[in-house]
């Protein structure tokens, strides 16, 4: 997709996105075929169900159809949020993800598995888990420091009521 057309269809549709309490994280067209499907990635801090994605994709679709932006030919809307295994690329990405799992690709190399503690304005409090029955650690990492980082998917991840009951045997 042209930058032109990604700043158009952004610039269309971000304040709609907003209007429905929702954050526009990505938009994409991609070609299948001799069809396009415009992908469009929404989310928020209490995350978004079936039914925000619904009433927001209803209200994207009403906005393609009065405009030109997607040009002449036939397209596919498809809106959903950004998935598990999320890229974290903004503060509020990291914020959303306090308590998850992430895997950090760090600047001075090397990677780090740590669950996100707390977000601030330079960086994220981490806790390293430890290896070998060791404690776990906690460490900083400002954001410059983070070349790249994911949320990191847990199946046998103990919740706050698991921690406590271990804490009190």
């Amino acid at each position: 997709m042209s930058t032109t057309q990604s700043e158009r269809l952004r610039e269309l549709l971000e304040p709609l996105v907003a209007s429905q309490g929702l954050d526009l994280e990505e938009i994409a067209v991609d070609s299948v075929g001799r069809k396009r499907v415009l992908r469009v990635v929404v989310d928020s801090d209490t995350g978004a169900d079936l039914d925000r994605i619904a009433d927001v994709s209803r209200a994207l679709s009403a906005k393609l159809d009065e405009s030109d932006a997607m040009g002449e030919g036939e397209y596919t809307l498809e809106v959903g949020t950004p998935g598990a295994e999320r890229l974290l690329t903004e503060q509020r990405h990291y914020v959303r993800a306090t308590g998850r799992l992430a895997k950090f690709q760090l600047a001075e190399g090397g990677e780090l598995v740590a669950r996100i503690l707390g977000v601030d304005d330079e960086g994220l409090d981490l806790e390293v888990p430890g290896v070998k029955g060791r404690k776990a650690t906690t460490r900083r990492v400002a954001f410059p420091d983070v070349l790249r980082a994911r949320v990191q998917v847990e199946f046998n991840r103990k919740d706050d009521k698991d921690m406590k009951k271990e804490e009190e045997a």
